[in-house]
């Protein structure tokens, strides 16, 4: 079966069909999402929607970290209605233009959006392949996976042969063989890899919808389970008209420069 991950979608509807598309044409039957499905971009309600049409039909989907600071943000408010003290939450990690973004984002969704933000997991273990959003070390702390050693960390912290996650922006593949040594490298567009079943991998799809690598085509991979094989792709979309969208719903224009210049 072709399984199409996919992380770090951030609102942008143009780049979510473009790699939707793309999948299809490709012949992908299931469908993966890393989180961060929201923040930054200008679609928010679309996004979940077409996220959510995929998981009653068996996709899978994680929590990312601004949808735990959207929800973070809306306790928050309850306790400040009951007269109480709102306690830290991890969304006062973002800068203030992500959390303006977050504020945004919860005046954009209905209540059955926020109902199935509240039902994603941070992980799922499915035999021997986990799907994460940040780290497999304390997925709630929301650490990124951007060296060796944090590689490691994550890979020790699961039995999982398999492990993919986002958060990071950009793509990359670890590879653990049996002696416990770690490598990594950073896939070529439209490559393949064939994986080797005595080796463990951690695999970073890059991100559909904000790309921080200096290519702004969005980023997804498809894992063959039939063949055992990985092939990560880089998917032209209309990122300006994705610009134009944060810019026409009032957000911060460093949110469209980043989509253009994709760092």
């Amino acid at each position: 079966m072709r399984t199409a991950v996919l992380t770090d979608i951030h609102a942008n509807r143009e780049a979510l069909s473009a790699c939707l598309a793309h999948a299809q044409a490709h012949g992908v039957q299931r469908y993966v999402f890393l989180g961060d499905l929201i923040g930054y971009g200008g679609d928010p309600a679309w996004v979940l929607d077409t996220v959510m049409h995929h998981a009653e039909r068996g996709a899978v989907a994680v929590l990312g970290n601004h949808e735990q600071a959207l929800l973070d943000l809306g306790a928050a408010a309850s306790v400040a209605a009951d007269g109480e003290h709102a306690p830290g939450q991890p969304r006062q990690r973002m800068h203030a233009e992500a959390r303006e973004a977050i504020a945004w984002t919860a005046a954009q969704l209905a209540p059955h959006h926020l109902d199935f933000l509240r039902s994603l997991p941070y992980s799922v273990l499915e035999d021997d392949i986990l799907f994460v959003h940040a780290s497999a070390c304390q997925p709630e702390q929301w650490e990124y996976v951007r060296t060796l050693t944090e590689a490691r960390r994550s890979l020790q912290a699961t039995a999982a042969r398999l492990t993919f996650c986002g958060h990071v922006h950009k793509p990359a593949l670890y590879r653990q063989n049996g002696d416990g040594q770690l490598g990594g490298h950073i896939p070529a567009a439209d490559s393949q890899v064939r994986l080797n079943r005595q080796y463990r991998y951690l695999a970073i799809p890059g991100a559909v919808g904000q790309p921080r690598d200096g290519n702004s085509n969005a980023c997804y991979a498809v894992y063959d389970d039939d063949d055992n094989t990985l092939r990560y792709f880089r998917v032209p979309y209309d990122f300006g008209a994705a610009a134009r969208r944060v810019i026409e719903v009032g957000l911060p224009v460093v949110f469209a420069m980043r989509l253009i210049e994709a760092i």
